[in-house]
C-alpha cells in the first residue's frame, strides 16, 4: 500500500462523500464564440459555450489568453461547472465555470473530453 508523505497529506482537501461530489454538475460544451474582455483586471476571454439542448448557451470568463488564441478555441469542447450560479466580473456576467488545471507556471490549461461527446452530457 502506498503511504502519503506529510506534505502530500497537507495539500489534500478534506474527504467528501460521493453525494457531495455529485452535487457539482459538470457538463461538456462546445465553445461557439470568443470575445475580448478588455475590462477584466487580468487578461481573459469571454466565451460563449453551447451546453446542449437542456442547458442551452451560456457565457464564461476564462483567464486563458496566454495559452489560447481566440480562433483556436472556437469548436473546442470544454468541461464546465453549470450549477455554481452566476458571477459578475466587472460588466460581464459569467454563468458557468470553465474548468482547467494550472501548468507549472500557473497558467490555466483547459480540460475537456479527449474525443467528441454530445454537448450537455454530464461528467461522472
Amino acid at each position: 500500500m502506498h503511504e502519503l508523505t506529510q506534505a502530500q497529506e497537507d495539500q489534500m482537501t478534506d474527504t467528501i462523500t460521493f453525494d457531495q461530489f455529485q452535487a457539482v454538475d459538470v457538463r461538456v460544451g462546445t465553445i461557439i464564440a470568443v470575445d475580448a474582455f478588455p475590462e477584466a483586471r487580468k487578461p481573459a476571454w469571454k466565451l460563449t459555450i453551447d451546453l446542449g439542448p437542456d442547458i442551452g448557451t451560456k457565457r464564461s470568463s476564462a483567464q486563458i489568453v496566454d495559452l489560447y488564441e481566440a480562433d483556436a478555441l472556437v469548436g473546442r469542447q470544454v468541461a464546465c461547472a453549470v450549477n455554481l450560479g452566476s458571477r459578475r466580473i466587472g460588466p460581464f456576467v459569467s454563468e458557468v465555470l470553465t474548468l482547467g488545471f494550472p501548468d507549472e507556471n500557473g497558467r490555466v490549461v483547459l480540460t475537456g473530453p479527449e474525443r467528441p461527446v454530445p454537448n450537455g452530457v454530464r461528467m461522472f
